[in-house]
């Protein structure tokens, strides 16, 4: 073990001693002492502090969970022990939307492991070659699939990896760089996208209201999801890496180590697949799961049995429309492999197990991660941000939406939800404006903004963590290197909120948005140029 690695479990078990300390005392019966208090942030903050310190992943979240067990239950450890298992790691693989949330990674899993057994993405990959000549236009290649996939933001990470790695290794493009461009390109895109699953969970939480007409009016405002589509842009035509990425892109650029960390996961071998595979064996199985999945999630939300199409998606449920959806694209593509002769129905069977395999590392994790979205859950962490929320007076009305954006981000980092977020601050924010309603879509868009932002900086997110999985990359990697990409739009957007609070206007605050935005990396630039 390191001495950083050390010094990291020593400050964790620290910060243990410290959860438990309050609680000896004054534990109660049928709610935690420290109920929606301050103290709901800490199990939360000794997970991402540990991970980003030790750089392991899994257990960093289980201390966080276990400091929120300890929060929880206080002395007993009966009761320590009943809501570590029972009421968290239990509860969250028993949970019906997790457990689509898991089939659907499995049998994602799967299927790209049949792709690769086919020769499918290594044609794939050689086809590219001769038609992306260059690293930019590799990663451009990334952010416009990212683009077309806007249904649904678990489905996009898993599909854009699977599709564009081989490409992407092809250019000595970083995992870790490919993992920022799909997480980038998930949530901020499903954000605003009004036919995703996304628009169909914030429409439903804007009760007494059109959920979805406000979903469309707030699309300009949602400064975080559109400045980071320029980021990405950006970044790749100034062809600019900085902070931790831009050790990760030399290290790629020159020595062929996409990696970094020295620790592959689930590298696409240049040996793996048949030699006689076509693109097609990568495309139509691609093809066929976005059918299916898109056909999935109208069918869960009731479109075969009569509601429209807008209705559907509206009341859709992502992870029973994903698990169908995948489980029957998984069986027509045995079929077509089968039929085509491209791999034995034996050689598909045995990527069943391997598919497993490969998805064991993002379910552990996410089952970590919702353990401890239980554990905050049960420690009122939503009861004390609203408390807190509730104490803006209307002296400063125009600054809300800037204070609810940074608001949203820290619970998103916290509890790693942008779902989570939306459910709580959106009812605020309606009520906050009730006296001046002109500003109820842009505090209802800091509010989206807020949650997609603490999303995307949180190790403990499930979007997060399937990014990295999508792209092969390690979790802490991933994290550590999207994290000042992420706060340099989080600050460009706090001031686009501000300047929105008193225009009343998106446009204004986007224009200068993106001003500032192309400013700040040009001064990095020039910042980098001179150091070299």
């Amino acid at each position: 073990m390191t001495k950083r690695n050390r010094l990291g479990y020593i400050i964790g078990l620290a910060a243990l001693m410290v959860t438990a300390m309050p609680i000896m005392a004054l534990a109660g019966d049928d709610t935690p002492a420290v109920y929606a208090t301050i103290w709901s942030i800490l199990p939360p903050l000794i997970a991402i502090g540990l991970a980003l310190i030790t750089k392991e992943v899994y257990s960093s979240l289980f201390l966080g969970v276990l400091a929120g067990a300890i929060l929880y239950a206080g002395p007993s450890l009966s009761g320590v022990l009943d809501q570590l298992l029972v009421n968290g790691i239990i509860a969250s693989l028993s949970d019906s939307y997790n457990m689509g949330i898991i089939v659907f990674l499995v049998v994602l899993g799967m299927l790209v492991a049949m792709m690769n057994k086919s020769g499918g993405s290594k044609a794939f990959g050689r086809w590219a070659a001769t038609k992306v000549k260059s690293r930019k236009a590799a990663q451009l290649s990334t952010i416009g699939l990212g683009c077309l996939i806007f249904v649904d933001d678990y489905f996009n990470c898993l599909t854009v990896g699977s599709v564009m790695k081989p490409l992407t290794d092809r250019f000595n493009i970083s995992r870790a760089k490919l993992a920022y461009l799909i997480d980038s390109t998930a949530a901020p895109i499903c954000i605003i996208a009004p036919i995703s699953s996304w628009a169909a969970a914030v429409s439903g939480f804007v009760e007494g209201q059109n959920g979805f007409t406000v979903f469309i009016k707030a699309i300009p405002y949602n400064f975080y999801a559109l400045l980071t589509i320029a980021m990405m842009i950006l970044l790749v035509s100034m062809e600019l890496d900085y902070s931790k990425m831009a050790k990760y892109e030399m290290n790629a650029i020159q020595n062929g180590d996409l990696f970094t960390t020295g620790e592959a996961i689930n590298p696409v071998s240049e040996d793996e697949g048949h030699q006689d595979g076509i693109v097609a064996d990568l495309l139509i199985p691609v093809f066929v799961l976005i059918v299916c999945c898109i056909l999935g999630m109208i069918y869960s939300g009731g479109f075969f049995s009569g509601e429209n199409f807008i209705n559907a998606f509206a009341n859709c449920d992502a992870s029973v429309g994903l698990a169908l959806g995948s489980t029957v694209s998984l069986v027509i593509t045995v079929i077509y492999y089968v039929c085509r002769r491209t791999i034995k129905f034996t050689e598909c069977m045995e990527c069943v197990p391997e598919g497993l395999r490969q998805m064991a590392s993002p379910i552990l994790v996410l089952t970590l991660a919702w353990s401890l979205k239980a554990m905050v859950d049960g420690l009122g962490l939503a009861d004390f941000v609203a408390a807190m929320v509730s104490h803006f007076g209307n002296g400063f009305l125009a600054m809300i939406p800037a204070i609810l954006f940074l608001i949203g981000c820290g619970l998103g980092i916290a509890s790693g939800t942008s779902w989570g977020t939306f459910g709580i601050l959106i009812p605020i924010a309606l009520a906050i404006t009730e006296s001046q309603p002109e500003l109820m879509i842009p505090v209802i868009s800091a509010c989206m903004a807020g949650g997609v932002c603490g999303d995307h900086c949180s190790p403990i997110s499930d979007t997060t963590i399937m990014a990295g999985a999508g792209a092969g990359c390690n979790h802490v990697s991933h994290v550590e290197t999207q994290l000042p990409y992420a706060l340099t739009v989080m600050s460009v957007s706090t001031v686009s909120f501000i300047i929105a609070g008193f225009m009343k206007s998106p446009w204004i605050a986007l224009l200068v948005g993106f001003v500032l935005l192309f400013a700040v990396l040009n001064v990095i630039k020039r910042k980098k140029t001179a150091n070299a």
